[in-house]
């Protein structure tokens, strides 16, 4: 197996084992009546709050989509809503003290696992990894642009 096709490999068994062992590991007990998108959305509206539109950019979602998981939320006693008193459209969301806890559960998680990684690298190997994995990162965000790039290049090849 080339390089190329070890990274590949390496890359999808990572984003599948890290997103079934994070559910597992962070779906405890207390927070057995939440799913693992939920604390993601609990990460994005974080220990200051935000408003809804700025915790939906931040996951990518629509604001109704947000309303959904929210509402949820709320029900279950992990955030709270409070229209701004300066403008009744905007809505700020807070986590309570159950939200703020299952927060603090998840962040440990990911600095568990952060710490497993670097653990056994030097400061330069570190570097090194920071900078590939923000290049993968840049990727991902930038997706939809490449995927077209990458069909006018086929589509051109095609031609002819």
């Amino acid at each position: 197996m080339n390089v190329r096709d070890t990274i590949n490999d390496v890359l999808v068994y990572l984003f599948n084992e890290i997103w079934e062992l994070e559910e597992r590991a962070i779906i405890t007990e207390e927070f057995k009546d939440i799913t693992n998108n939920d604390m993601h959305v609990l990460e994005a509206v974080g220990l200051e709050g935000n408003h809804m539109s700025a915790i939906a950019k931040k996951l990518g979602i629509t604001v109704g989509s947000l309303t959904t998981a929210m509402n949820s939320l709320v029900k279950k006693h992990y955030a709270e809503r409070n229209r701004s008193e300066a403008d009744r459209r905007i809505v700020n969301i807070s986590l309570t003290e159950k939200g703020r806890r299952a927060y603090y559960h998840h962040r440990d998680f990911h600095d568990q696992m952060t710490d497993a990684v670097i653990r056994h690298l030097s400061e330069q190997e570190v570097e090194v990894l920071a900078r590939a994995l923000n290049n993968l990162s840049e990727f991902f965000r930038d997706y939809e642009a490449h995927a077209e790039k990458y069909v006018r290049k086929e589509e051109r090849e095609t031609a002819k």
